[in-house]
């Protein structure tokens, strides 16, 4: 497979402050990452670094070629990001399907296959976003970013805080995306067997470097190497 994102030395943060430590990262096209790590690690930083959303203080990031670190946040969405942060930022004034058609591009990724996908969303398409339960919220907020027809797909902790029965209608979903439909994503969780299960490989950050990276099967199948790596007692 082709190389798709290229992260080289990176440093950056919030102002002045430095969060992430000379981080480098490779990721194949049509391939999914697994990025873990405890709280307060850098991993959301990094999310927000590759959207543009950081202040950079250093190395670089290339995407298919194109050097993102040079790039707004606009401009990284023109050329291929697709962000789903943890706040999910739907447009809480308009309705789902006015969310879904504000941004869309063109490309396989239209409001028709994200209600195919996400059918609550399709019962629900004339309701502001005010009106939605927030595993509802976090559906349109995938389905926005997947209408921008992106070639990498960020996910910042898309399962936190929702009923386990949306936890599973959401893991079907990205794995669709990412499995069947070859979607490339580098995905934060705090779960880290579910999305494991569903990646190709991992990279583990520890006080904003890299700690660990290899495949996800090498992670999952070491339980306890894991959980040393996250720091979770057994």
């Amino acid at each position: 497979m082709a190389e798709l994102l290229k992260v080289e030395k990176l440093r950056a943060g919030y102002g002045e402050a430095v969060v992430l430590h000379d981080v480098s990262l490779t990721l194949d096209e049509g391939a999914t990452l697994a990025l873990l790590g405890r709280n307060g690690t850098g991993k959301t930083t990094l999310i927000n670094t590759l959207a543009g959303a950081t202040r950079q203080h250093g190395g670089s990031i290339a995407l298919g070629g194109v050097a993102l670190h040079q790039l707004a946040s606009h401009e990284r969405a023109a050329v291929g990001i697709g962000w789903v942060p943890q706040e999910r930022n739907i447009f809480k004034s308009l309705t789902v399907h006015e969310n879904l058609t504000a941004v869309a591009r063109p490309g396989k990724w239209n409001p028709d296959g994200v209600y195919a996908m996400f059918p609550r969303l399709a019962e629900r398409k004339t309701n502001l976003g005010t009106q939605l339960s927030g595993g509802e919220q976090q559906m349109l907020a995938v389905g926005r970013a997947l209408v921008l027809n992106p070639r990498l797909l960020l996910l910042d902790e898309p399962l936190e805080g929702l009923a386990p029965i949306i936890v599973e209608e959401l893991l079907r979903a990205i794995r669709r995306i990412t499995r069947e439909e070859g979607l490339s994503a580098i995905i934060v969780e705090q779960h880290p067997q579910a999305i494991l299960a569903i990646s190709d490989r991992a990279v583990v950050l520890d006080r904003g470097m890299v700690a660990h990276a290899g495949t996800a099967q090498e992670l999952r199948e070491q339980p306890e190497r894991l959980d040393r790596l996250l720091g979770v007692a057994r």
